[in-house]
Formats: C-alpha cells, sequence, structure tokens
C-alpha cells in the first residue's frame, strides 16, 4: 500500500473498527465522521513516520479486501503494526490463521512478535491463547510480545 491506493478502504476499516466505541460519545453523525477521518490522518502519519519499513498489505479473500495488516521485521522480531479485519470478517479465525502464520514465519527466523493492543480490545483473548503476554503497560495500550522462550502449545482459532 506505498502508492496510498488503497487508502479509501483503509480509512473506512478504521471507521468501522472505532464507530462503535465513537457512537457511544452521543456526538453527531457528521462530526464522528471527521473525528474519524482525522484520526485516521493521524495514524496513518503516525505509522509511515516510525514504521518506514513496514510491509503494508491488504488482506483479500477472492480478490475482496477484508482486513489490513501492517508488519515490521525487525533484527530479534516482527512488529505487528496494525491488523484489522472488516466486521464481517471477523470472529472466523482469520486473525488467528494470520497471526499463527506470523508467529511460523518468526520461529523460522529465531524471532519472536510484538503487538501493541489497547486494554479493552477483544483481540486480547486471540493474542493470549496464541502464546503472547503482557511486556509493558504503555498507558492506554500494553504492548504483547509472543517469544521463542514462551511458545504456545494453543491452536490459532478463535473463539
Amino acid at each position: 500500500m506505498r502508492d496510498d491506493e488503497d487508502l479509501p478502504f483503509v480509512a473506512a476499516l478504521y471507521a468501522s473498527v472505532r464507530a462503535e466505541e465513537l457512537a457511544a460519545t452521543g456526538l453527531p453523525e457528521a462530526q464522528q465522521r471527521a473525528f474519524l477521518d482525522q484520526q485516521h490522518r493521524a495514524q496513518h502519519a503516525h505509522y509511515r513516520a516510525h514504521y518506514p519499513t513496514a510491509e503494508w498489505l491488504i488482506l483479500e479473500i477472492g480478490g475482496t479486501p477484508i482486513g489490513r495488516l501492517y508488519l515490521d521485521e525487525w533484527k530479534r522480531e516482527f512488529r505487528v503494526v496494525d491488523i484489522s479485519l472488516v466486521a464481517a470478517s471477523r470472529g472466523q479465525g482469520i486473525g488467528g490463521a494470520v497471526l499463527a502464520d506470523i508467529i511460523a514465519a518468526a520461529k523460522a527466523a529465531g524471532k519472536g512478535v510484538s503487538i501493541h493492543v489497547e486494554k479493552h480490545n477483544p483481540a486480547r483473548r486471540l493474542y493470549e491463547r496464541l502464546g503472547f503476554v503482557l511486556a509493558e503497560d504503555k498507558g492506554v495500550y500494553d504492548l504483547m510480545e509472543w517469544d521463542m522462550a514462551r511458545p504456545s502449545d494453543q491452536g490459532a482459532s478463535e473463539p
């Protein structure tokens, strides 16, 4: 996604992931859309600035985009910068399968895997099942890591 041709899909995906949380604020819909657009632009700029070597992948099934995976490979680990799926694709094992593939690649390379996750993100349960543990409390986010020293005996299926 280096040329930003997928940016409209990614912006809509971002909005879909955050919409329920923002709806609880009671803001008018137009203000919610404007806020989500501004937040997506800020996130996109942050990711570009702080993860310049990351792969920016659109996940597809049958040519239809269903999510995004931003992945950076570092000396000692693979950093999952972001993984998001459209609502219709959540809870079907897709995210678990993608993460299991990343863990397998990390194992083969002798590396760990890390991801920042919001404290109340339901995906935490999946990460924990896959063997990720809390590495650092970052306030709103936690840094979770899968380490070669702590491999998971769990499967990759979601609840």
